[in-house]
């Protein structure tokens, strides 16, 4: 089965814009993940683990 990354980022960003938290297991998604959160000006707080990155939407105030 292949996979996608650009997909794959693409559902994690959406995951995010619903107030879920996402995972990247890999450093070319997560790159792919925060390229997609600038264009959409989505905050959010990225926790950089060993085996990959936590992405956590910040509240709004």
């Amino acid at each position: 089965m292949i996979i996608n990354r650009k997909e794959l980022a693409r559902e994690k960003v959406k995951e995010l814009q619903n107030g879920f938290s996402a995972f990247a297991e890999t450093k070319e998604v997560a790159d792919l993940i925060k390229r997609e959160l600038e264009k959409l000006n989505l905050k959010v707080h990225e926790d950089v683990t060993d085996v990959g990155s936590w992405f956590i939407p910040e509240k709004a105030n």
